[in-house]
């Protein structure tokens, strides 16, 4: 009879937790199965939930952001700066653009800083590159040109399946879900191992 009123005892509160759950997953994105540590801490950037460095929210693009010493939003530069937008923002934003949105994503999942300072140039030498075919959410997709001759890139997303990357796009943009054809120069998946 103790075994019997022990269950009847847990099963009021499980019913809540039921309820609960549902109620708060109603508000979550759905999000697939498989994700790796990358891919969940870009999906969690995205929906704008607070991080180290980030108490929460959208975060904007901001040209050169996310380069200071340690990863992470952080105000931008306006040197290089050629967005259509002016004058130029990025000293007064704090944001991420591209590879500061990649470094932050890497330095949370694998708990230091494994891409380092540096452009998306520097990042992709550090990576290895996969076939299409084993690609997986939390790769790193570049665009621009690499090849045994030539590095030289432009942009930089955490792919997250089904043809899609969340990335940094340009000023006046918030980290974001585009699809991988968004750009047209395509160089293909990288991971670090």
């Amino acid at each position: 009879m103790a075994e019997v009123s022990g269950r009847r005892r847990w099963a009021a509160p499980a019913g809540m937790l039921a309820v609960l759950l549902a109620g708060v997953s109603a508000s979550v994105p759905v999000l697939p199965v498989t994700l790796n540590r990358p891919a969940a801490v870009a999906h969690a950037i995205h929906a704008g939930i607070g991080q180290p460095g980030w108490r929460g929210g959208p975060i904007p693009y901001s040209w050169g952001g996310g380069h200071d010493e340690e990863p992470g939003p952080s105000l931008g530069t306006c040197r290089g700066y050629r967005g259509s937008i002016t004058p130029c923002p990025a000293t007064r934003t704090l944001g991420l653009d591209c590879s500061g949105l990649a470094r932050w994503v890497y330095h949370l999942a694998y708990g230091r800083d494994v891409l380092g300072p540096g452009n998306t140039d520097d990042h992709v030498r550090r990576l290895t590159r996969v076939p299409a075919a084993e690609a997986r959410p939390g790769d790193l997709v570049f665009y621009g040109t690499v090849s045994r001759r030539r590095v030289r890139t432009h942009h930089v997303g955490v792919y997250i399946g089904q043809g899609k990357m969340i990335n940094a796009l340009r000023t006046g943009t918030e980290i974001r879900v585009d699809p991988l054809t968004r750009l047209d120069d395509f160089a293909g998946y990288f991971r670090y191992l």
